[in-house]
């Protein structure tokens, strides 16, 4: 009898996963949208008359947006209300992607994307500090590991719903289909989630937003322009002045600012480094080649749109089973060994891709789709926590938002890079072969020197996660 209070009371303390629920569906919903026109890019471009470089930009300036915005978004909400910014990107959001449903150019499309782009930058960069600030101890690193999860799957599964919505309802419905979702975020998020306090007397570091932006977009542009039509292309070249002049002024602004988008200091942090090294490269080598697969699988090897997206699921299959069976004995592992280690293994999965020289057909692909599923699984669902334990408490929403801006920089290049390389070789099928090798190959070499030096630089963060 004595025991009955206190279980009482530890039922009646147990947290409600409601909020985390709401921030889940939100992240599902923007995130699927990194990937999930990638399989539908040939209908779309026979339907709206789109060139190769404009089907990279309807995919590419979403995550750019997506990266050069979220820091910016960031300090507006201490300002603002994190779920303010929040529900204001989400019903932005909502907006462009009905817009991007009815587009009738491919500029039309680039320009809704965009939209979609700057909204989920509002919502990405408020829903970690969101969970934060609702969960605490172990709950909070549970609600983490599903967040990462979710997060992962999203990005996946858009990969693999995207080609077979375009086969079977067009290509459109890629965004009509997910305009009950949005209605269900918004309410969820409206009644569940609780407003954080606001840093008072704090000013927005406008400069910095504005020339983080421009040098994201300048430098994906130079890379998208310089495959497209040539590295030394007025295009190109006017891309690399720009980004150079957009990195310079960025470094000076946050060197001069009361208060800087990322406090410079944080540089300084080994951890930190590890951080963003890790999140740039296992994205950038993950998943920054499925356009490129994916116009491969359907130009060269002729599978339908339906058929690629069943052999990207390969990816999405493994990555939910290592994150839903292993994701939680990992945040009491060492950070070094796991994101360091499981961004090496993802590198060795890409270079597996040198099978296609002996078949070039989908199955000599396989081997590289299922050892960046496990790869990406385990990365996931950790390096949000990871992130926010490098550094000092008061810089955890900042190091967050920091790590995801990493991440869909390194996607954002991921894609412009190996649309470039992809270009390079032609379209015929011998050509787009080497192409794809060439691609995948990059992002092997990419991963595995990332995830070494990475897991060197995260070495001295052991256990800090079962700390937390």
């Amino acid at each position: 009898m004595p025991d009955s209070p206190s279980r009482a009371g530890s039922a009646v303390a147990a947290p409600s996963w409601v909020p985390l629920a709401a921030a889940c569906v939100g992240t599902f919903l923007l995130l699927i949208y990194t990937s999930i026109v990638t399989v539908a890019l040939p209908a779309i471009g026979a339907e709206l008359g789109a060139g190769y470089g404009q089907l990279q930009w309807i995919v590419d300036v979403f995550t750019v947006a997506l990266a050069g915005l979220l820091l910016g978004f960031g300090s507006l909400s201490d300002l603002l209300g994190r779920k303010r910014v929040y529900l204001a990107g989400l019903v932005l959001f909502s907006l462009a992607t009905l817009v991007c449903g009815v587009a009738g150019t491919p500029g039309e499309l680039i320009a809704a994307r965009a939209g979609q782009g700057v909204a989920g930058a509002a919502m990405f960069a408020t829903i970690l500090p969101l969970v934060g600030l609702t969960y605490e101890g172990r709950d909070r690193a549970r609600a983490f590991a599903v967040w990462g999860t979710v997060a992962g799957v999203a990005s996946a599964v858009g990969t693999f719903s995207g080609g077979v919505i375009a086969q079977l309802l067009g290509w459109r419905w890629i965004f009509f289909a997910t305009l009950p979702v949005c209605a269900v975020a918004i309410i969820l998020a409206a009644t569940s989630l609780k407003e954080g306090p606001r840093a008072r007397g704090r000013r927005v570091d406008y400069p910095g937003i504005a020339t983080f932006s421009l040098a994201a977009t300048g430098l994906t542009y130079s890379v998208i322009t310089g495959g497209d039509r040539g590295w030394s292309s007025t295009g190109a070249m006017l891309g690399y002045l720009v980004t150079a002049a957009a990195v310079a002024a960025f470094v000076v602004a946050e060197r001069r600012s009361s208060a800087p988008m990322v406090p410079t200091g944080l540089f300084a942090t080994r951890r930190f480094l590890g951080v963003l090294l890790i999140a740039f490269s296992y994205y950038f080598a993950g998943f920054g080649a499925l356009p490129v697969i994916s116009l491969w699988l359907q130009n060269a090897t002729g599978l339908s749109s339906a058929a690629t997206s069943a052999v990207l699921a390969l990816q999405v299959v493994v990555f939910v089973v290592v994150s839903a069976l292993i994701s939680g004995r990992l945040h009491t592992s060492s950070p070094s060994r796991v994101l360091g280690g499981a961004t090496v293994l993802l590198g060795v999965g890409c270079l597996t891709a040198v099978t296609v020289l002996l078949s070039p057909t989908w199955p000599a692909l396989l081997p590289a789709l299922l050892l960046t599923g496990i790869g990406a699984g385990i990365v996931s669902p950790v390096f949000p926590a990871v992130a926010i334990a490098s550094v000092p408490a008061e810089y955890g929403g900042t190091a967050g938002a920091a790590a995801n801006s990493s991440r869909q920089l390194g996607l954002a290049l991921g894609i412009a890079v190996s649309g470039a390389v992809y270009a390079t070789r032609g379209e015929g099928s011998p050509g787009a072969t080497h192409g794809v090798l060439l691609v995948l190959l990059l992002c092997g070499a990419i991963a595995v020197a990332s995830g070494l030096v990475g897991g060197w630089l995260l070495r001295d963060n052991a256990h800090r996660l079962s700390q937390g």
